[in-house]
């Protein structure tokens, strides 16, 4: 059985979550992995269930307060499903379940990695950012899919699917649909930003219209 802490997020394999912990059922489980070393799992709260979610290893408590609320980071390490959900795990205040892990197919290409990494770069110019993140050849999906402008569905959606090169095609088709939305929206605003000032318009040749 592995002790659940549920959250209204998504947490992928390699990414540090930083949480700030308060209550009492979570400063228990958070003081059961200091002095075990057991991981936990935070499956994600969607559509009023849970289901899958991704185990983290407590890697430091960064601070502690006097009233027992913590700040810790911790590390994504592997997905799971749940089978049987238990709001308590056994003796403590905290919930817990049985769960499967899952062993992803690691079958990326850097064909599909460039055409992804192409995209982001388009929708980072649309989106004017400075300084943005950087990736490089070769990397992996999770570590892009916090900063592509996903929906919190979408993130559950990616969390679910087995192999690496699926992944991918998932956040470039995302891209493909995002980016012509946010151009659209850029123009409008320019157009906005337009109205009301004189403009210079070339003059017509009617030489070219038959009536």
């Amino acid at each position: 059985m592995l002790p659940l802490f549920p959250l209204q997020t998504v947490v992928y394999p390699g990414e540090r979550l930083q949480l700030h912990i308060f209550e009492k059922r979570y400063q228990q489980l958070v003081e059961d992995c200091q002095k075990e070393g057991f991981l936990f799992g935070i499956p994600a709260y969607m559509d009023e269930k849970l289901e899958y979610g991704t185990e983290v290893k407590l890697q430091r408590v960064v601070q502690k307060y006097p009233e027992g609320e913590s700040d810790i980071i911790c590390l994504g390490t592997r997905i799971f499903k749940i089978h049987s959900f238990y709001q308590q795990y056994p003796g403590k205040l905290y919930s817990g379940g049985d769960v499967e892990f899952f062993i992803d197919k690691d079958n990326s290409t850097e064909e599909l990695q460039g055409e992804l990494l192409k995209n982001i770069a388009m929708l980072y110019i649309e989106l004017a950012m400075d300084n943005p993140p950087v990736f490089d050849i070769p990397f992996a999906s999770y570590q892009v899919a916090h900063k592509i402008g996903l929906a919190l569905h979408q993130e559950y959606d990616l969390l679910k699917i087995r192999n690496e090169s699926d992944r991918l095609k998932y956040l470039i088709a995302h891209l493909k649909a995002t980016i012509p939305v946010i151009r659209e929206m850029n123009r409008t605003k320019e157009s906005i930003k337009m109205n009301g000032h004189f403009k210079n318009f070339d003059p017509l040749d009617f030489k070219k219209f038959q009536l």
